[in-house]
């Protein structure tokens, strides 16, 4: 449970219609095994003590009186198991003349209340109401097995003491399809975590139309969604039931059981995660403190490092799947092109400057300018790329930058900017062959200067590259390359620019096109400020370290805004090399990401006085829209914390 981290299972365990004995038998068999796997929450189908498809069995007292005893030996199993795990197991159950679908939930052999079914559905194949009767919410008191326990719908389970944030509620199957099912109560008073205890027959397309059902609530709730059904077992008179499977987080499917075979299925749920999204949504009410209707069960769990099995993403703002990464391109382009458009509208300016390097950002930035002019219908040959080599400019990246211009038909100039930075440093009193801070920079303003320039002599507007990895650690020169006038790539993440990149290789319209753009995806990210010996590069990567591994930081501290321990165990995890994804080690990653927390504090500066550019993602730096940070904050917590990971 460290970091928030709950593993939790969803059960279809093997049934005989009406066969008590047979069925506990296979439900203690699975508690057993999802309690060696480490789930502390394991959900079972509804009715499964007694199979759902009874029918008019359900108003044999026999049957009732062995589901009452089959829960309590159940209960019984858990409290010697040694398991502390929260178990949800569906029965029928008598009360007051009536009969009811129940859900029972239990720990360490404690029944922590009975939550009966709400919508009791009578259509298509469904005919529950000539069985159950609905629910009542508010709890009242019950004797089972010697024990008062509370029943009704109106019950949460709290084990924020173990976890914080950590509160469950349940519900049964049809209450997650009608408008206002339970879990939306629930939610407003505090669960984070929905069970939902389901018999759902099969039928060709159904289990997509569910799947989606499931990830919209957890999304919707901003909560954890462990759904399990009926299965094989139960009777076939005239319907198969799915054995549909499912953990959901936030919108995400964690993991997801085939159809039709029943099982186990487990993952961890990120409690941590739920309570930081919820606390952003200022539209969240939580009436947890005010709503005193409800019975809270309060429980604690045994403190233990939960074993990570959910996937890790690796490179946090990519898709997964090319047909995903091409639609994220097409989108990413589209929103760039839409602001610069409204920008150039505005201003009146039909002429754009853009310094074009041969690197990744500025093809970028091309990319998107191109498609703003067709969507304006201006001329591409109003586009003025100017490429300004100097001392340390590569051969590669200089002729990469007029074989794009020419394959893209805009205009291409190049302005050498040796003589000007030596002249500049002359007057300044610094020895030029000094490769310092200073050196550098005063290629970055001098670029800047002639782009600005050009603009102004053009009627122009200066399209800036930078992108949103270089903007986080602040690699980008104060009022030199930090700057222009509107900033298409100010969101785009480094991954990201190259993904994109590679995709509008791959489509390109003519061998030339596609041919530049290949070679630029593939040349190393360099700033190209320090001269380098014969046929080498100064790489940026190697300076800073992997953009791959800045922008998972980024994604998780700001995104998330997780802790820099919980971080770098997500890190280890996603750069395992499993599963095709980069392999780092420990040391590596906790080195780059002291040089991340280090440099994202100090240049906050460089953001504060950033160009508008529109968002394209979930994380920004802007600071009118996105990270709203002082300048001066000091990063000595994260870096201390840092600091002392043990790799």
């Amino acid at each position: 449970m460290h970091n928030g981290f709950l593993k939790v299972a969803a059960v279809t365990p093997d049934v005989r219609v009406a066969d008590v004995a047979y069925n506990v038998e296979h439900i203690i068999r699975r508690i057993d095994e999802a309690s060696l796997l480490g789930a502390k929450i394991i959900v079972f189908p509804e009715l499964c003590i007694t199979g759902y498809t009874c029918g008019d069995l359900f108003f044999q007292h026999t049957l009732l009186q062995a589901a009452e005893e089959g829960l309590i030996a159940v209960m019984r199993f858990l409290e010697k198991s040694g398991s502390d795990a929260v178990v949800f197991v569906g029965l029928p159950m008598e009360m007051d003349g009536k009969l009811y679908n129940v859900a029972a939930a239990i720990q360490s052999g404690k029944l922590l209340g009975l939550i009966p079914k709400q919508q009791i559905p009578d259509y298509a194949e469904h005919n529950e109401v000539r069985y159950f009767t609905r629910g009542n919410d508010a709890p009242v008191p019950v004797e089972i097995g010697g024990d008062v326990v509370p029943f009704g719908t109106r019950t949460i389970i709290d084990a924020s003491a173990t976890i914080p944030g950590l509160m469950i509620g349940c519900e049964i199957c049809e209450d997650a399809w009608v408008p206002e099912g339970s879990h939306l109560a629930l939610a407003k008073v505090g669960a984070t975590v929905i069970v939902n205890l389901s018999a759902s027959p099969e039928a060709a397309g159904k289990n997509e139309y569910r799947r989606d059902l499931i990830k919209s609530i957890s999304a919707r709730l901003i909560a954890g969604y462990i759904y399990t059904s009926a299965g094989q077992g139960e009777s076939t008179t005239d319907e198969i039931f799915s054995a549909h499977r499912m953990i959901a987080e936030n919108g995400v499917m964690l993991e997801e059981s085939d159809t039709l075979c029943n099982g186990i299925t487990i993952s961890e749920i990120d409690i941590e995660r739920l309570r930081n999204g919820r606390a952003r949504m200022t539209g969240y009410e939580c009436l947890s403190c005010a709503d005193d209707t409800y019975h809270r069960a309060i429980i604690s769990f045994a403190r233990e490092e939960t074993q990570l099995t959910r996937k890790i993403p690796a490179h946090v703002f990519l898709p997964e799947g090319e047909e995903e990464l091409k639609k994220r391109t097409e989108r990413v382009l589209e929103i760039q092109a839409l602001g610069l458009k409204k920008r150039m509208e505005h201003t009146g300016c039909k002429k754009a400057v853009i310094g074009l390097s041969g690197g990744l950002d500025s093809t970028l930035a091309l990319l998107v300018t191109l498609r703003t002019y067709r969507m304006l219908s201006y001329d591409p040959a109003d586009i003025l790329c100017i490429s300004m080599p100097a001392e340390a400019t590569s051969q590669r990246t200089k002729d990469n930058a007029q074989r794009l211009a020419c394959a893209c038909g805009v205009t291409f100039r190049e302005i050498p900017i040796r003589d000007a930075v030596d002249a500049h440093l002359k007057d300044i009193g610094h020895a030029g062959d000094t490769h310092d801070t200073t050196y550098e920079n005063a290629q970055a303003r001098e670029r800047t200067q002639i782009l600005m320039d050009t603009a102004n002599a053009e009627q122009a507007l200066v399209v800036g590259t930078g992108d949103l990895s270089e903007l986080a650690l602040g690699w980008c020169t104060y009022n030199g390359d930090q700057m222009s006038m509107y900033g298409v790539n100010a969101s785009v993440p480094k991954t990201l620019v190259r993904a994109i990149v590679t995709v509008c290789a791959k489509d390109a319209a003519t061998r030339e096109l596609r041919e530049v753009l290949t070679d630029i995806a593939d040349t190393p990210v360099s700033p190209e400020l320090v001269p380098q010996s014969e046929g080498q590069m100064q790489k940026t990567e190697e300076l800073i370290g992997p953009y791959e591994l800045h922008d998972f930081f980024l994604y998780h501290m700001l995104r998330l805004s997780f802790t820099p321990e919980k971080i770098f165990r997500l890190a280890k995890s996603a750069f395992s090399g499993r599963n095709g994804a980069p392999h780092y080690d420990a040391a590596t990653i906790k080195r780059w990401m002291l040089v991340f927390y280090r440099r994202f504090f100090a240049q906050q500066f460089k953001r504060s006085a950033m160009p508008d550019g529109a968002g394209t993602g979930s994380v920004s730096l802007s600071p009118r829209k996105g990270a709203k940070l002082p300048s001066d904050a000091a990063g000595r917590l994260w870096i201390e914390e840092a600091e002392a990971l043990n790799v």
